[in-house]
């Protein structure tokens, strides 16, 4: 008998279990990542004012920036939930795009639009955290949500790379290219989404064998009964909101996640601009320049999760880095007057610690505060306290662009001092945390929020 090849015996060593975790990361992956690509557009569009015939000042701009922020649904099944979230994101992406197909002026339709896009864009993040937090226990689980949140970076990378390649020729394609994306990555995602473990896969496939090869295939008639759907006493209910402001630790994060998201989404819609008036660079060479901020971003991410994992202590790893990016971010703005050189190597720095801290709390810290003891296994109340927290951070996205649209009309120098005064503030968010953590002397990983 020939040997079995060593690729197919790599493969086979895997079970079903461990192939359905790694179809769900990679699914989850792929799109929130359409998320973000469709988000990071208007950032490189507007660098070449394209709404001259609305007469859009810069901070009008800022306030279309801050309306990626809603209100969150938390008692939908998740997969429809995030279907009809990315369809009309996608419808909502693509109409953007249309005002340029068909010259529209009307300054309140895209005013509407982004809102409007905004409100359904808040479907992404809570369905995908819970969906990974119950597929992936607290083993690793700072490594694995940091590799797994590369997908904020890789979807702002893609997505700079698509409008920069249309910016010049097409604005409008900038917009719908990406609109396409997220609503073929809804059909994607009902399709083929399983929302828990593998144990809810088995119960599936069983009333469905039930039915296709049930009582009718050996041809026995059953006379028809009807149907009485009963909830079970022992199903948890979805967690209240002041339920799940008193797990430990939540408040603090949740806010320590506004000025984190605040410095993040800043950078994410302001960096093209900024980096055409300090390098004098076009459009296109701008946005694509600005892509190694998320790159670094990618690198901090996972740095975040596995020193979080090797210490077990989420609050400080954040802390630190939050307390290094403060001074990064003033040589950034210094360094970056200095030529290209100088400015690759503090955007990669910048990205790193920026989005390392913001990484660690929306997905690693999020989950474990979802599956806290005191909730006593309760899946549901992982997704209403993944939307407390990046609902929390969404007004930190919100308020950061548009500040920086209000004080870039004085300076760029005052948004820089206006981010190193948020990361400040996260930081002293933590304290209490953080000396939490330092003075216990439990060594495992997680949050010690106890």
């Amino acid at each position: 008998m020939a040997p079995v090849p060593p690729g197919t015996r790599f493969l086979a060593s895997f079970n079903r279990d461990q192939w359905y975790r790694a179809f769900t990361f990679a699914l989850t992956f792929l799109l929130y990542t359409s998320f973000h690509l469709s988000r990071k557009p208007i950032s490189i569009v507007k660098v070449t004012q394209p709404l001259p015939q609305l007469s859009v000042q810069q901070w009008i701009l800022g306030i279309q920036d801050g309306v990626f922020t809603g209100i969150i649904g938390e008692r939908l099944p998740i997969r429809l939930y995030l279907t009809v979230g990315m369809l009309t994101s996608g419808l909502f992406t693509c109409l953007f795009g249309l005002g340029y197909v068909y010259d529209i002026h009307c300054l309140g339709f895209y005013i509407f639009v982004q809102v409007a896009n905004g409100l359904v864009q808040t479907t992404g993040w809570p369905s995908v955290v819970t969906c990974i937090g119950n597929w992936f226990g607290k083993g690793r689980r700072g490594l694995i949500m940091g590799l797994w949140n590369s997908h904020t970076s890789v979807g702002n990378i893609l997505g700079s790379l698509i409008a920069g390649y249309y910016v010049s020729s097409n604005w409008g394609l900038s917009f719908i290219v990406p609109g396409v994306i997220i609503a073929a990555m809804g059909v994607i995602c009902f399709l083929f989404l399983i929302e828990r473990g593998i144990k809810q896969i088995q119960e599936q496939l069983q009333t469905l064998f039930k039915l296709l090869l049930g009582q009718e295939s050996i041809g026995v008639c059953v006379p028809v009964q009807q149907v009485v759907v009963v909830k079970s006493e022992a199903e948890p209910s979805a967690i209240s909101f002041m339920g799940a402001l008193r797990i430990p630790g939540v408040v603090e994060f949740s806010l320590c996640l506004l000025f984190a998201k605040l410095v993040s989404y800043t950078f994410l819609f302001w960096l093209p601009i900024y980096i055409t008036k300090a390098a004098h660079l076009d459009a296109k060479k701008a946005g694509d320049l600005s892509t190694l901020f998320d790159v670094g971003g990618i690198v901090g991410g996972i740095l975040a999760g596995v020193i979080s994992d090797k210490m077990g202590k989420r609050a400080t790893t954040c802390a630190v880095m939050l307390l290094l990016a403060a001074p990064t971010l003033y040589g950034f703005s210094m360094m970056s007057q200095f030529g290209l050189g100088p400015t690759i190597g503090m955007l990669l720095v910048c990205g790193g610690l920026v989005n390392g801290p913001y990484a660690l709390i929306t997905t690693a810290v999020s989950a474990d505060l979802g599956t806290h003891k005191s909730l006593k296994g309760n899946a549901r109340a992982l997704s209403t306290v993944t939307a407390i927290i990046d609902g929390t951070g969404s007004v930190g996205a919100a308020v950061g662009p548009l500040l920086a649209g209000l004080l870039s009309s004085q300076g760029w120098d005052q948004v820089f001092y206006m981010l190193m005064t948020a990361d400040f503030l996260a930081l002293l968010l933590l304290l209490r945390l953080v000396m939490k953590e330092l003075c216990s002397h439990r060594k495992r990983p997680g949050v010690s929020v106890e």
